[in-house]
């Protein structure tokens, strides 16, 4: 059976719908960083998705080819993930979206080295006769953060970080968001597919103790 992050590691991928502490390790990503509103026509991120994917798939398919990569097990690929923010701005504006930097992101697992990735990247422009050179090979460490499962739109979002703002006040921690920690989305429900009531997000944000 295909190794599944989401069930393997069900506190980074399915919190509960109430904030909780969580420290998250190092994880490798393929990542593309981009700007503007994602749901314009023709975005960078609507762009960004697909480069990740077809990656992602050349990595995981690889075992159907000569390419042997060392250590390789076949796995589920993971779920998008993206980091978000605005320049000047302390918390994300909902309202501006078209003031959105992100970096669109999907999980690699521990086996896929740089080399790995750069073969990926190569084998799948010579295939797609696409250019795939925005791709990069992003190694993260997250550390202390709160997160919580959104359940909703994500013009709803709000709703549940005001849920988590609440919870790190009483537990005695504030936000640490900067340029290298920033708020983190885990999207596990096909926005084209699923009802904006019914869309399932993890929200995540950087946090340390209070001083």
């Amino acid at each position: 059976m295909a190794f599944d992050y989401k069930k393997e590691y069900k506190e980074f991928y399915l919190p509960k719908e109430k904030p909780a502490i969580v420290t998250l390790p190092k994880m490798n990503y393929v990542v593309v960083r981009g700007k503007g509103d994602p749901n314009a026509e023709d975005s960078e991120y609507k762009r960004s998705i697909g480069i990740l994917y077809t990656i992602s798939f050349t990595i995981k398919m690889s075992k159907k080819s000569d390419w042997r990569i060392e250590g390789y097990f076949d796995y589920v690929v993971p779920p998008l993930e993206g980091f978000w923010w605005q320049e000047g701005a302390e918390r994300i504006d909902y309202t501006h979206k078209d003031k959105f930097n992100f970096i669109s992101m999907i999980r690699l697992p521990d086996f896929v080295k740089k080399a790995d990735f750069d073969r990926a990247v190569e084998q799948a422009q010579e295939k797609k006769k696409t250019d795939l050179s925005a791709a990069e090979f992003l190694t993260v460490e997250e550390g202390l953060c709160v997160q919580c499962m959104h359940i909703g739109s994500y013009d709803d979002e709000p709703r549940t970080l005001a849920l988590m703002d609440e919870y790190i006040q009483r537990g005695g921690y504030e936000y640490d968001l900067s340029k290298s920690r920033l708020h983190h989305e885990i999207y596990l429900s096909d926005a084209r597919r699923v009802a904006p009531e019914k869309l399932r997000t993890v929200i995540r944000e950087p946090i340390k103790e209070r001083t």
